[in-house]
């Protein structure tokens, strides 16, 4: 480590353990919380260790066998209220895609899932995504749980993490927002989302020990910029901390994420809880802002939050006010998030309602690559070959702590692997008999793809060859490369040889590499499209909806542009070894500029950039112009439908600062437009992306000077630019 980082890191842990206590305090009680009043109003009722008790939850059931606990519906954890409270038990399911049921633990355990989060956030659409979130609140709610442990913001830092996609993509503003919005809609139904995994919990490869090293003022101006706004936005009622290091120390008992940043800037008035297994300490969590022990009884060493954190208090080595604290941070959660007011009351799921909502977040979400000569919409009285991807009966989804049990059971029996996560598991939504239905007069055959002759022959033999891919990802290990499934890339080739109308439908967890690209007249990217992904990608590829959706992760033209080419321990043979690799430290020497930023600074050319996504008509914009007033910089354009139907456009805005350095995505607008109408749009760009974190005096400056402003349709539009002059001056942190 440099001895930058290393004084840094020092003074960063005497500060934080400093403001444990007095500057936590003063997040929420400031006076007029109604939340703040009642949970004191508890707990002043409340004994010593009936507060204790409130700080540590057991192991839910179902992991490695194990039963759910007296109380427990079978979840990730649980938390028996102290008796007399007056307060509800923590029922905690995972996790952000929907219900999970671990290991099957209840009889009717299945629920709808959501597409990926990288689909979510791909529609750039924040009112689909709190109505997302909210869909999976109301079902977590109806099956008896209030705590969803949902609310993904790490960056992509590396197109190969198992778990990018749980995420949303790799711009703080853009990951801020949506995450933050599917939150808001978890918590409108009375359960409190989680907003994780904080902090640079961005592999998967030796996530249990490493270190993510990163210089602090970067790490502010990249990742933890989006976990900040999507508190602003979402104002979750937890934070989760993560199993990886910081800078040397764990995430849950770093006092420079937990009591500098997130407690003291931020002003959070609700309670951190550990991740599954990442809590290493009492008092020294404790003291570095750890309110929470999740699962200690079976995923830590010890129960430190029970018998040890007493005795730390016993002893003095804890203060009783920081026990206080971190029970008042969770009781007012419980208020502020009204699941005392509104006790979750098990009901029958709206199954087919809940579908349609997942449908339509993914036909926002999925995000048109590429549409040579017009192949899509596909002609409704087409022959047309169906090839691969198990399209004859349902579509992909990742695996892991995120998987949800889908409703109809498993529809593709796997070889029955028995290490973590198991087989991949297929949701019951075909996009075969999806296609099927929505063009009843179209020929349409299926070949599963196993045999390249076969799929060749099924392809001469029609006008477009439609071929599904897939790449299975999952929590625990990132990919070893970048390529889709088995022999895909072979199959597509041979595919599109034999037929030049060859579209592609790609069901991912990250972005692929393509070496066929250039040789397929369509690409789809449909990502892990959930419980209605079948149906939602029929009525993207017959046009009866239009896609929307754009990119929200590069995709490089091979892995050797990536700023980290090489996973060290990537090649581990199972969850476990890949988890626990080494104690190895990651230096982001890239700092904040991740993925498309990484790109702009190093002149890289991509596939495929931030931003792009194609529809079935096409859009011009023009009235570029940038004002200040009242100290917000402001954007202003116009946006014209100039094709034969409707369809939604996604304008955006980068900005560049006067010392140079990578573009920012500044702001942008969802709009929808009828064919020949137009609209003026405003874009208000969040003034710290015009900022460096100056982390001396620990607050943002924007300096004086003149700033680019760019519109574009992706991170790489240079065909519209202004330049305003803007003052000196610096906001809060």
């Amino acid at each position: 480590m440099k001895l930058s980082r290393k004084i840094f890191l020092l003074s960063a842990v005497a500060c934080g353990m400093m403001v444990a206590h007095d500057a936590a305090h003063a997040a929420h009680h400031a006076p007029g919380d109604p939340a703040d009043e009642k949970a004191r109003q508890v707990l002043a009722h409340m004994s010593p260790e009936d507060k204790m008790s409130l700080l540590f939850s057991v192991d839910g059931g179902g992991f490695n066998g194990s039963v759910a606990p007296p109380g427990g519906l079978g979840s990730a954890a649980y938390l028996r209220a102290p008796a007399g409270s007056g307060l509800p038990d923590l029922q905690i399911s995972d996790a952000g895609l929907g219900i999970r049921n671990p290991a099957h633990i209840r009889k009717d355990g299945a629920a709808v899932s959501l597409p990926s989060g990288l689909s979510t956030a791909s529609s750039w659409d924040m009112d689909m995504a709190r109505e997302a979130g909210a869909m999976i609140g109301r079902e977590a709610w109806q099956s008896g749980f209030n705590v969803l442990l949902g609310g993904g913001a790490d960056l992509t830092r590396d197109p190969r993490g198992g778990r990018n996609f749980e995420y949303a993509g790799e711009d703080p503003l853009q990951t801020g927002r949506m995450v933050g919005s599917t939150i808001a809609g978890v918590q409108s139904q009375h359960v409190i989302s989680t907003l994780k995994h904080y902090a640079m919990n961005d592999l998967e490869t030796s996530r249990m020990t490493m270190s993510a090293d990163i210089d602090p003022v970067a790490m502010r101006e990249s990742d933890l910029l989006g976990f900040e706004i999507a508190l602003e936005t979402g104002h979750p009622g937890s934070v989760m901390c993560s199993y990886n290091r910081v800078n040397d120390l764990y995430a849950c008992e770093n006092p420079y994420l937990l009591n500098t940043t997130l407690k003291q800037d931020w002003h959070y008035p609700g309670f951190v809880m550990s991740d599954w297994g990442a809590t290493h300490s009492s008092a020294r969590a404790a003291l570095a802002g750890l309110d929470q022990e999740s699962a200690g009884d079976h995923a830590d060493a010890r129960p430190y939050f029970q018998t040890l954190l007493a005795a730390d208090v016993k002893a003095g080595r804890v203060p009783q006010s920081r026990i206080d604290d971190m029970a008042q941070r969770i009781v007012r959660s419980l208020f502020a998030q009204g699941l005392v007011d509104h006790p979750s009351q098990r009901a029958p799921l709206d199954v087919v309602t809940d579908t349609l909502v997942a449908q339509r977040d993914e036909e926002e979400g999925a995000v048109l690559l590429r549409n040579e000569g017009n192949v899509l919409p596909l002609a409704p009285t087409a022959r047309i070959a169906v090839i691969g991807g198990h399209a004859d009966v349902g579509v992909i989804s990742g695996g892991g702590s995120s998987q949800v049990d889908p409703i109809g059971g498993e529809v593709v029996k796997g070889p029955g692997k028995k290490d973590w996560p198991g087989d991949p598991v297929y949701f019951p939504s075909s996009p075969l008999k999806a296609m099927r239905a929505e063009a009843p007069a179209a020929h349409i055959t299926y070949d599963p793809g196993t045999n390249i002759a076969a799929a060749v022959r099924a392809a001469r033999a029609a006008d477009v060859a439609v071929v599904y891919a897939t790449q299975f990802t999952f929590e625990g290990m990132d990919a070893p490369n970048m390529h889709l499934d088995g022999n895909a890339d072979a199959l597509i080739a041979a595919v599109a040889a034999a037929n030049p109308r060859t579209v592609v439908v790609m069901e991912t967890g990250d972005p692929v590499l393509m070496p066929w690209n250039s040789s397929v007249a369509g690409v789809l990217e449909a990502w892990f499209p959930g419980s209605g992904g079948g149906t939602a990608i029929a009525r993207l590829l017959f046009g009866k909806v239009a896609p929307s959706g754009h990119l929200t992760m590069t995709f490089p033209q091979a892995e050797s542009q990536l700023a980290h080419p090489d996973i060290a321990g990537v090649t581990a043979s199972n969850v476990f070894e890949m988890q626990f690799h080494t104690d190895q430290e990651l230096v982001y020497d890239e700092g904040s500029d991740v993925g498309y930023r990484w790109f702009d600074r190093n002149h890289l050319k991509p596939l495929y950039p931030f931003g792009h996504g194609l529809t079935y008509t096409t859009f011009a914009t023009d009235g570029l112009a940038a004002g200040y007033h009242h100290k917000q910089l402001t954007v202003t354009f116009n946006v014209r439908n100039t094709g034969t139907r409707p369809g939604v456009d996604v304008p955006q805005v980068y900005v560049g600062l006067p010392d140079g350095g990578a573009r920012r995505l500044g702001g942008w607008q969802r709009v929808t437009l009828a064919p020949g109408e137009s609209r003026q749009v405003s874009v208000q760009v969040d003034p710290r992306l015009l900022a460096h974190f100056d982390g001396r005096h620990d607050r943002w400056a924007i300096p004086s000077g003149r700033f680019r402003v760019w519109l574009g349709t992706s991170a790489v539009d240079d065909s519209q630019q202004v330049s305003i002059h803007l003052p000196a001056r610096t906001l809060a942190p």
